[in-house]
């Protein structure tokens, strides 16, 4: 049952974490019980991580005990997978704009008390420093905004240790609806190529249309 990565199962071919809050649900997800665990299966249409690991992700830098930033956590279905994957000894700060999504995701949290909700823009970084705790080890962002690297830049800027990971799914239609995603995912990487070592590009098709997903180290400053 054990996938290739750490806190990621596989249950009848299908992705799964094991749920740091059993008998809750965040988005609707079905469970799937084995002896005394609860395991939440990862709807690939619904989490661009999921989506990612099947199209063949090959290092995942999220495991027990990482410190995350989830910007863009919306209401927080993919958060909730990267929480039960940190685990009790790891944390996972939401970073959410919408007030509509923060009403969502606040459930989410309290019943997850290793995801800290926080109602902010992630183009600011500074408005929410105070409530990060030193440096973190993945900023992950899911972010529909025209200045995604920038977001990016900002946030690792502040928060992301030195050889850290950054994940990110590039949204070509979010920032240029009239150029080709080619062009536009080029455009992206090559803002973020001084700061990080891009290490990872996968396609997300057909589970997204029209979006790359992105795994970095952080080169530090």
């Amino acid at each position: 049952m054990e996938g290739k990565f750490e806190g990621v199962f596989r249950i009848n071919g299908k992705l799964a974490t094991k749920s740091f809050a059993p008998g809750t649900r965040a988005y609707g997800e079905k469970a799937v019980r084995e002896g005394k665990d609860e395991f939440r299966l990862w709807d690939p249409y619904r989490s661009k991580l999921s989506a990612a690991i099947l199209r063949g992700l090959r290092q995942m830098p999220i495991k027990g005990g990482s410190k995350v930033l989830y910007l863009g956590a919306a209401s927080g279905t993919t958060a909730s997978h990267v929480s039960d994957i940190v685990g009790a000894k790891g944390l996972t700060y939401c970073v959410e704009f919408a007030p509509r999504s923060m009403r969502d995701l606040l459930p989410v949290c309290e019943a997850r008390k290793n995801m800290l909700p926080i109602l902010a823009d992630a183009r600011m970084p500074e408005e929410y420093a105070a409530y990060i705790k030193g440096k973190v080890d993945v900023i992950y962002e899911d972010v529909a905004d025209p200045a995604q690297a920038g977001i990016m830049l900002a946030n690792a800027s502040a928060f992301l240790r030195k050889g850290g990971m950054a994940m990110m799914a590039i949204k070509s239609q979010s920032i240029d609806v009239s150029a080709k995603p080619e062009r536009t995912y080029e455009k992206v990487v090559s803002e973020l190529a001084g700061a990080f070592e891009i290490l990872e590009r996968i396609e997300l098709s057909p589970f997204d249309k029209d979006h790359l997903f992105l795994l970095m180290r952080f080169k530090g400053e």
